[in-house]
C-alpha cells in the first residue's frame, strides 16, 4: 500500500469507553500521533510477514546519553545479528528512571512510532525493545485526569423538571458519591506495557488499564476459533474475541527492556551474562525441568489452579515438568523455568541452578519496582542467575492474577515461541508488567537451516540477482516460505522451489548485506537466516574507508577513519542509524569520540554521497572493532 494512502481506518476500540457527548479538542502534538496512528493503522492484513520473531522484526532503541545502554546495545545487536537500521537512539536523562505518561507520550512513545513510520518499517517491526537507562515506572495520573474531566464536561445538563424535584427534596436525599477512580487500577505502567499498548497510550484514553487490555492472551479454544498458541505479528489486528482479523481491531508491538542497570537492577557485566546464555540457549530443546512452586501466600494460591494443566501440557510436548511445594526451589540443578508466589527470596541460598533460557518470575507486587530500597526481592535476582527473562509489576498491583502471567506462559514458550510472545500470550493485563530480559530467545523452537544458490558471501554483483533459497527443519516438515532482506529491509518472498529476485541497479554500489529468511509451517512461524555479504558494481562508484591507525582503538583517543571516496561530495559515519561523523568531500579523516559509541563490539558503516540519487552514493566494508 502506498504510504500516502490511509484508507479504511478503524479507529481504536479503546475510544469507545468515551461518552459521546465527549468532543476531545485536538492539540499540535495530538494531531501528529493521530497522524501516525492513522499512518501505521493503514497496512492492513498480509501474508508477506512472517511471526517468530527474529532480528529484522526489532526495533533496538538506545539511550545515547548511557554509556551502558550504548554498551549493552552493541553487544546484544552483534549477538542477535541486528540490522544497524534497526537502531533508534533517543536520548534521555539516565537519572530519571521513572516519567509521567505525558513525558513518556511525546519523547519516548512518538519518536518510536515516526520511525516506525519513516523508515516504511510499519509492515516489519514486530518488536520495540529497550536497552538499559530508560524509564521502568511511567505515572498514568494525567491521563486519568484528563479522562475524568472529559467525563464530567460530557455529561449531558439535568433535566429542569427532575432538578427542581431535587432542589424541592434536598433536605431528606444526600447528594450522590463522586465517581472514584478505582484503586485497583493503581495509576503506574511500565515501559514495555504501555509500548506494547501503544494504541490506546498514544490516544490519551486509559482503556490500557481495562483487565483485558491484551486480545493477544491466548484463551481456552472454546472461546477462540485459532490456535491457543500463534506467533506474533504487529499488524495483525485482534478482535474482542482475541481472534485475528484482517481490519480494524487491535494492534500491538511486543516490548522488553534488555536490562535495568540503576537502582536494585544488575550490572552491565550481568545483564551480558545473561544476554550470552539466552543466545546459545535457541533451539536447544533443553532437559531441564520448569517449577511450580506451591505454599499458603495468595501470591502463590491465585495461580494454583492452573499449575496441574499446565504441567500437563508440558508433559505432552516432552519438557520436565513438576508442582513442587515452598517458596523457591531448593537444590535443584535442573531449574530450565520456575513460576513462583512469594515476596521475598535469596536465590543463591536455594542452591538451585538456573540453566540457559528459562523464564522465571514471581507473583509479587514490587517485583518491578527497581529504585533502591523498594522491598520485596526485584525480578533482577533471578536475571543475577542467568533467567533468560523475568517479570515483575512496578507499582502494588494488589492480588490480580489478569495483572501478572498465567503458568501457560511456560507452556507457549515450549511449544516454540519466543520468550517476548510467551509473556505477551498470558498475560491479560501487561499495563503494569515490566518485562526484562532477551525477548527473542527461543529454545524450544524448530529452527531452519537455510542455504541459498546463485550467490555467494563476498560476491561482486551487478545487473539482476536470482536466489534459489532452500531449508531444512529439525522434524523434516516444509517451511512455509523465503523472504529476502536487504540492508535489513524486506525486498521479497517465494515460497518453497521458488526464486527471489533482486535487480541491483536500484541500489548504491558498494557493502551490502543479504538477509535469506525462511519462515517455519503456522501457528508459530519460527525463522531462520542466512546472511550474505555482497559489494554491488553497477554506477562505476568506489569508496575505501580504514581505520587510520594499527593500534587498537582505546577509549582515551578519538576514533580515527580515512575515507577516499569516489566523485563524491560528502562523507558520513554511522552507529547503527545515526550520524556519528561527516566530512565534506570525496577524501579526507574523519574523528570520532568514543564515548559517543559505548564498549564492547562497535560496527561502523561509512556512506559517500553524490549528490543525484541512490545511485550515485556507495557503502564502504563496515569497520568492526571492539571498545
Amino acid at each position: 500500500m502506498p504510504w500516502s494512502t490511509v484508507g479504511g481506518l478503524d479507529m481504536i476500540t479503546a475510544m469507545s469507553v468515551l461518552p459521546r457527548h465527549a468532543k476531545r479538542r485536538t492539540s499540535t502534538p495530538a494531531k501528529r500521533a493521530l497522524f501516525i496512528f492513522a499512518t501505521l493503522c493503514a497496512v492492513g492484513w498480509t501474508t508477506f510477514a512472517a511471526a517468530g520473531g527474529g532480528p529484522e522484526n526489532v526495533l533496538l532503541v538506545v539511550n545515547p546519553n548511557s554509556l551502558a545502554s550504548l554498551t549493552i546495545a552493541n553487544h546484544y545487536a552483534k549477538l542477535r545479528n541486528i540490522p544497524a537500521e534497526n537502531i533508534l537512539f533517543i536520548p534521555w536523562d539516565t537519572k530519571n528512571q521513572t516519567a509521567n505518561v505525558d513525558a513518556f507520550r511525546q519523547r519516548i512513545l512518538l519518536p518510536v512510532l515516526q520511525a516506525i513510520k519513516d523508515q516504511r518499517l510499519a509492515d516489519q517491526i514486530d518488536y520495540v525493545i529497550y536497552s538499559s537507562d530508560f524509564p521502568w515506572g511511567i505515572s498514568l495520573k494525567s491521563d486519568i485526569r484528563k479522562f475524568a474531566e472529559e467525563m464530567k464536561q460530557a455529561a449531558p445538563p439535568p433535566d429542569k423538571e427532575e432538578s427542581e424535584k431535587t432542589e424541592d427534596k434536598q433536605d431528606e436525599k444526600k447528594p450522590p458519591p463522586k465517581p472514584e477512580w478505582p484503586k485497583q487500577l493503581t495509576p503506574v505502567g511500565s515501559l514495555n506495557g504501555l509500548t506494547y499498548l501503544w494504541q490506546p497510550v498514544l490516544a490519551g484514553v486509559p482503556a490500557y488499564f481495562y483487565p483485558r487490555s491484551n486480545r493477544y492472551m491466548r484463551r481456552p479454544a472454546t472461546a477462540q476459533s485459532d490456535s491457543p498458541t500463534i506467533g506474533f505479528r504487529s499488524n495483525r489486528p485482534f478482535n474482542r474475541q482475541g481472534e485475528v482479523v484482517r481490519s480494524g481491531g487491535q494492534r500491538y508491538f511486543l516490548s522488553t527492556m534488555l536490562g535495568v542497570t540503576a537502582g536494585r537492577g544488575n550490572s552491565v557485566d550481568e545483564v551480558l551474562h545473561y544476554l550470552r546464555r539466552s543466545a546459545e540457549a535457541d533451539g536447544t530443546r533443553p532437559k531441564g525441568t520448569i517449577y511450580f512452586v506451591e505454599n499458603g501466600n495468595i501470591r502463590s494460591k491465585v495461580r494454583h489452579g492452573l499449575f496441574p494443566s499446565a504441567v500437563s501440557e508440558l508433559k505432552e510436548l516432552g519438557v520436565a515438568a513438576e508442582i513442587i511445594k515452598g517458596t523457591v526451589p531448593l537444590k535443584k540443578d535442573d531449574v530450565q523455568g520456575v513460576v513462583m508466589g512469594t515476596a521475598g527470596f535469596d536465590w543463591k541460598a536455594s542452591g538451585s541452578t538456573i540453566l540457559p533460557g528459562a523464564i522465571c518470575e514471581h507473583f509479587t507486587s514490587f517485583g518491578g519496582v527497581m529504585r533502591e530500597k523498594a522491598g520485596q526481592t526485584p525480578l533482577s535476582e533471578f536475571l543475577r542467575y542467568g533467567a533468560a527473562g523475568a517479570s515483575g509489576t512496578v507499582t502494588e498491583p494488589y492480588a490480580i492474577a489478569q495483572k501478572f502471567p498465567s503458568p501457560m506462559v511456560q507452556v507457549h514458550y515450549a511449544r516454540g515461541c519466543t520468550l517476548a510472545e510467551a509473556f505477551y500470550q498470558s498475560v491479560s493485563s501487561p499495563y503494569q508488567l515490566l518485562i526484562v530480559g532477551d525477548p527473542l530467545c527461543r529454545p524450544w523452537a524448530a529452527i531452519p537451516q537455510v542455504s541459498v544458490e546463485g550467490v555467494k558471501p563476498g560476491a561482486r554483483v551487478s545487473g539482476r540477482l536470482r536466489i534459489k533459497p532452500t531449508a531444512t527443519l529439525p522434524d523434516e516438515t516444509a517451511v512455509e516460505r523465503f523472504e529476502l532482506f536487504v540492508d535489513g529491509r524486506r525486498m521479497g518472498k517465494c515460497h518453497p522451489g521458488g526464486i527471489l529476485t533482486l535487480n541491483t541497479k536500484n541500489l548504491a554500489d558498494g557493502y551490502h548485506q543479504l538477509r535469506v529468511v525462511a519462515v517455519g509451517p503456522p501457528p508459530i512461524e519460527s525463522q531462520g537466516r542466512l546472511i550474505i555479504p555482497i559489494r554491488l558494481a553497477n554506477h562505476r562508484r568506489a569508496i575505501k574507508a580504514t581505520l587510520s591507525t594499527k593500534e587498537p582503538p582505546s577509549p582515551d583517543k578519538p576514533i580515527a577513519i580515512s575515507v577516499r571516496s569516489t566523485n563524491s561530495i560528502g562523507v558520513i559515519v554511522l552507529h547503527g542509524s545515526r550520524v556519528v561523523g561527516k566530512l565534506a568531500g570525496a577524501k579526507g579523516r574523519i574523528e570520532i569520540p568514543p564515548d559517543t559509541l559505548g564498549a564492547g563490539p562497535v560496527r561502523l558503516r561509512v556512506v559517500g554521497f553524490g549528490g543525484g540519487g541512490v545511485r550515485t552514493n556507495v557503502a564502504a566494508e563496515p569497520l568492526e572493532f571492539t571498545l
